[in-house]
């Protein structure tokens, strides 16, 4: 095996241990740039790392030259890098980019804290809905319910806060992260954290803190309404109005995050319409309930249809975004249980405000009709239930992400419209396969949770792929001031 064959091995192991490292194969550094990077430099430096450690740059003498050209990377201009080059006594070569002020402390945190971290407030308030819901119901199980709702309302309050701290201190990140076709997605994820706030509310404030927590809650739902529905209509339009084309096989499951966001919100329009006194009220929120569904459902469906033909042409997803596979099982899940509550609350609201009143049994109807809806949905959510479980046991193992997080809200949302018809039926079969589901997700949620809390904690999980795309302007104050020392007289 050659030098330059053992080189381009360690470049690409190193970078498969780093994500900060990894660089497309154009952008690999052969050993001829690096000696010509070495004849060039003029100066080096050391400098610490996150870590602790100690790196050695070597310079390219045109990075600290205001007028020197910018190269270029997947079209984004960028400025000559410094490398980090070091050599060992085999020869082999390992190349770092030098880290500046944006890329340690709060600054890094707060640069990389992109959309998806609200995955996390969505999979606590989905484990806070499954203690509620399920059907076995004790004293300890109620009060879990109120930790798991405390630690998602903290969860959600800092998410919140970092993110428009993020967008207020670097608002050019917005632009980039709204063109990204993949980090835009998580946007999704925002209101159906704060749908999971506004539920938990429902059943463990409303029932004991009188009538003004209802209207605080109406009011929320409406707030959440809005952005689930912008974000569904907004995002979709975004990725077919986009310059570049996209392939097939680069189409996730993670597409149906954005329609999944206004599935949730008619789920919980469904219920605040039940504690709405006014029937006027209940009525609008019912029916602004019933187009949402009707917005989102057949958009998701769609977009099941081009998933699956991407799966039949390009095979299994890669092993790091294979827990998308899970994903499905969002629409799905919530769909069904959101169409059969509505169902459950017409039955109620029509005949108070005289709707459709030319036929006494319209609320009836619309019951019967949403049950078996919502039976025909769980069972597709089942089929792609097995894909999932499949794809997982081939595709293992694989690498914690922050998409491990899409474990536990889209199988919660399918627990718990399980439970319902083991409710409404009654069914003593889905009560207890729902119940099954519950305890799984919880399990689930503690592996995910502390996977999250130690890469939280080291930094790992903290990293945005957008940022690539920003225009970066070259400021090394640093390598300015060792260029002063080396003058004459100082």
């Amino acid at each position: 095996m050659t030098d330059s064959d053992e080189d381009e091995r360690e470049l690409q192991r190193l970078a498969s241990n780093n994500p900060a490292m990894t660089v497309p194969a154009s952008q690999t550094i052969s050993r001829s740039e690096l000696d010509r990077l070495r004849s060039r430099a003029s100066k080096t430096f050391t400098a610490s790392d996150p870590s602790g450690g100690t790196e050695t740059f070597v310079q390219d003498p045109a990075a600290s030259s205001p007028a020197s050209p910018t190269t270029e990377t997947n079209g984004a201009p960028m400025p000559a890098p410094v490398h980090e080059i070091e050599i060992d006594s085999h020869g082999h070569v390992q190349v770092q980019a030098q880290l500046s002020k944006y890329d340690v402390g709060w600054r890094r945190v707060v640069r990389n804290f992109s959309p998806s971290w609200f995955s996390v407030t969505m999979g606590t308030g989905i484990v806070s809905l499954l203690l509620i819901t399920i059907p076995y119901k004790a004293d300890w199980l109620y009060w879990l319910a109120v930790v798991f709702f405390a630690l998602n309302s903290i969860l959600f309050v800092l998410a919140l806060g970092i993110s428009v701290l993020r967008y207020t201190l670097y608002p050019e990140i917005w632009g980039v992260m709204i063109a990204d076709s993949t980090n835009s997605l998580f946007l999704g994820t925002v209101p159906m954290g704060f749908a999971t706030l506004v539920e938990s509310w429902i059943f463990l404030c409303c029932p004991y803190w009188g009538y003004w927590s209802v209207t605080v809650v109406w009011v929320a739902w409406m707030i959440d309404a809005i952005v689930a529905a912008a974000v569904t209509v907004s995002l979709p339009f975004l990725l077919m109005s986009q310059s570049h084309q996209h392939s097939l096989d680069r189409i996730t499951a993670a597409q149906l995050l954005p329609i999944a966001a206004t599935i949730v919100a008619a789920g919980a329009g469904s219920e605040v319409a039940e504690l709405l006194h006014n029937p006027t009220h209940a009525l609008g929120t019912l029916l602004t309930s019933y187009v949402m569904w009707g917005m989102a459902t057949p958009l998701a469906m769609t977009i099941l249809v081009i998933y699956y033909q991407r799966l039949a042409l390009h095979k299994l997803p890669p092993r790091e975004v294979v827990v998308s596979s899970f994903l499905p099982l969002g629409p799905l899940g919530m769909g069904g249980y959101t169409i059969m509550y509505l169902g459950r609350v017409s039955r109620e609201v029509f005949p108070r405000v005289e709707f459709l009143h030319n036929l006494a049994v319209a609320g009836d109807v619309v019951y019967v009709m949403g049950v078996f809806v919502a039976l025909i949905m769980w069972g597709f959510g089942l089929c792609w239930l097995v894909f999932a479980l499949a794809t997982i046991y081939r595709t293992r193992p694989f690498p914690f992400n922050m998409g491990w997080w899409g474990f536990t809200f889209p199988l919660g949302v399918y627990a718990i419209s399980t439970m319902t018809f083991g409710v409404e039926m009654p069914s003593q079969f889905f009560k207890m396969l729902g119940t099954i589901l519950s305890v799984a997700v919880v399990l689930l949620w503690c592996v995910v949770a502390a996977g999250t809390a130690k890469g939280a904690w080291s930094g790992r999980l903290f990293y945005a792929p957008c940022l690539k795309n920003l225009k970066k302007e070259v400021s090394q104050p640093e390598l300015d001031g060792l260029d002063k020392e080396k003058l004459p007289g100082n």
